[in-house]
């Protein structure tokens, strides 16, 4: 059964005035959400790292596993915080030892993540985080990674969800996935 998040109790501060857009990055036609003038914005910030930390501590993982690049900083700055540890997903190539990876299908390729092999073989409780849910391939390929390394997937969070592009059907039905600040 899916465990059902209650709205977090957090500040009232609204986030999108920090969330910047940029037309025709990085390609045309796309409009990039950009968090650096939120990662610039301490009370911002805090606010960001109060509303994940209460996803937490309703799901209670052991570990948060951050996908590259941007999923780096806001999965270590959370685990900081709760004082858990941190698991970085990344590119082909990027990592020491052994791995584990998965390929995946991209509008216009493919793709592949890669996790350290022994990093989730407890069977760790694991949320996955980024700082961006749009089509949900990438987080989707993260989320098979995790169950394929031994982890156990308590549920998803991300800063940012352009809802519009579904991504989040890609992901497991059976996890909770939330998101701070939803585009439409």
């Amino acid at each position: 059964m899916m465990p059902v998040l209650r709205p977090p109790r957090h500040p009232s501060l609204d986030l999108k005035p920090l969330i910047r857009d940029i037309p025709d990055f990085p390609k045309p036609g796309i409009l990039f959400r950009d968090i650096t003038p939120l990662l610039r914005d301490p009370q911002g910030w805090r606010a960001v790292m109060t509303k994940m930390g209460e996803i937490c501590q309703q799901l209670q993982p052991d570990l948060i596993v951050g996908i590259e690049s941007r999923g780096f900083i806001v999965g270590t700055a959370l685990a900081t915080d709760l004082g858990i540890g941190f698991v970085p997903v990344r590119k082909p190539g990027k990592l020491p030892g052994a791995v584990i990876g998965v390929d995946y299908a991209l509008e216009y390729g493919t793709d592949r993540l890669e996790i350290t092999a022994d990093a989730l073989q407890d069977g760790a409780k694991v949320l996955l985080v980024d700082d961006l849910l749009a089509t949900g391939g990438t987080a989707a390929a993260a989320a098979q990674l995790v169950q394929q390394a031994g982890g156990t997937l308590v549920g998803c969070s991300f800063v940012i969800e352009l809802a519009a592009l579904n991504g989040r059907e890609r992901l497991p039905a059976s996890i909770p996935v939330d998101s701070l600040v939803v585009y439409s």
